[in-house]
């Protein structure tokens, strides 16, 4: 059988890859916001900093960092080969290549090599269930150096609470806002709620802190989408 992960890759091949960032396109307010202040968070770094990017999709996220922080340099980690080849190319477009390394592969599998001045995970470890996300942002502490940031974002809800009903109802009409077909959208959120595995946000926090970070503070949060920064427990 499938494994998580192979599902989770499969559901970013060409032809998602490709389509990707436009199927957003009407709530692209949402994605800006989450790039603005995960910005904010790493304003304090040094010039030239190292930033780890963990899911780093098509590269939007470390374009605007790039463009805000025209010395750091990036490495960018991104399991589905065709989102990476769309990063690479952006990187390419845009100028700022020479400041990227990009690996093709999950976090475990990147090179050993000096510990980084911060790391970004947005989006991505809401699809892992409890134990395997303990170990992802485990991971994710130990290739930073103590002190470090990192700015998480993840959906976030405590299913089964009517906060959570009335969540998902707004989240759906996000979706059509998207011009989503409304049969694609139940459907789509009927297997959402099967599959992802969401957790409250307290338990969120909680599992990172247990992970090697401390001094969890709230930036955000849109609809599901919660986000925090951490520092690097020394």
């Amino acid at each position: 059988m499938p494994s998580d992960r192979d599902k989770t890759l499969a559901a970013f091949g060409e032809k998602q890859a490709a389509s990707y960032d436009d199927r957003f396109a009407k709530a692209s307010a949402m994605r800006d916001a989450m790039h603005l202040v995960t910005r904010l968070a790493l304003g304090e770094l040094s010039d030239d900093a190292r930033v780890l990017c963990v899911g780093a999709g098509t590269g939007l996220e470390i374009a605007y960092l790039a463009a805000a922080f025209p010395r750091r340099r990036f490495t960018a980690v991104e399991p589905a080969p065709a989102m990476l080849t769309l990063c690479r190319q952006r990187a390419d477009r845009e100028g700022f290549a020479d400041r990227c390394e990009f690996h093709e592969g999950f976090l475990e599998s990147l090179p050993e090599g000096e510990p980084y001045d911060a790391a970004t995970c947005l989006l991505v470890s809401h699809f892992l269930e409890r134990p395997e996300r303990s170990e992802f942002f485990a991971e994710v502490a130990r290739r930073l150096q103590p002190g470090a940031t990192l700015v998480n974002a993840d959906l976030a809800s405590g299913v089964g609470t009517p906060r959570h009903a009335r969540l998902m109802a707004v989240w759906r009409r996000m979706w059509l806002l998207c011009d989503t077909p409304v049969e694609q959208v139940d459907q789509m959120l009927t297997e959402f709620e099967k599959k992802v595995p969401l957790l409250p946000p307290a338990e969120v926090v909680e599992l990172v802190c247990s992970a090697g970070f401390e001094s969890p503070t709230p930036i955000l949060q849109t609809l599901l989408i919660h986000g925090w920064s951490f520092t690097r427990s020394s």
